[in-house]
């Protein structure tokens, strides 16, 4: 994980509405160095191999957040990357390579708490991507219909894999119980 001079992690905060991305900025500044765009195009400028994580709308006139995304990964960054957005989900997020996906509103403990989740340089990186995967399991599970998810083979193939490499995590680490219940107690899901 990179940090800042300050030795806090450098978040970027992206959203075309000035007043939620200084909202977020407010939020998070005590506990990381935040950096704030009022779109994609000024997210992608402001972006470089200091930024440990990306909290990005998806819904900006300028530069739609799944294209920042795309540019985010293209360019060879593995920050965290954080979907905070109002767009509800549907089966494409299955595609997307992101960390997280919070639907708006977004209270303050709930962004500082998924952050921390991410940022925790004690994580495992397969730790990582389990959460990853159940957040997009979770995000499915509340937008799309029971038959929709059963009709999808994608989404059979992510219950497949959440369920290998929970099997796996429960082998390698102990109180495995406890770090998902923190990962509940959070709302982040099953």
């Amino acid at each position: 994980m990179a940090s800042s001079s300050s030795g806090h992690s450098v978040v970027l905060v992206v959203d075309d509405e000035e007043a939620i991305a200084d909202t977020y900025t407010l939020h998070l500044e005590s506990h990381y160095e935040v950096r704030t765009a009022y779109g994609g195009t000024e997210a992608l400028e402001k972006l470089d191999e200091d930024v440990d994580a990306v909290v990005l709308d998806r819904r900006m006139p300028d530069l739609h957040g799944d294209d920042v995304l795309e540019a985010i990964r293209d360019r060879g960054y593995t920050c965290t990357v954080i979907m905070a957005t109002a767009v509800g989900p549907d089966l494409n997020i299955l595609e997307m390579d992101f960390d997280d996906y919070l639907c708006k509103p977004i209270d303050r403990e709930t962004l500082l708490e998924t952050l921390e989740t991410h940022l925790d340089s004690e994580a495992s990186g397969d730790l990582e991507t389990f959460f990853r995967l159940v957040s997009k399991r979770s995000v499915l599970e509340a937008e799309q219909t029971r038959a929709e998810l059963e009709d999808s083979d994608e989404y059979a193939r992510l219950q497949t894999r959440i369920d290998d490499l929970e099997a796996e995590l429960r082998e390698r680490i102990d109180g495995f119980d406890d770090v998902i219940a923190t990962h509940r107690d959070i709302g982040r899901g099953s």
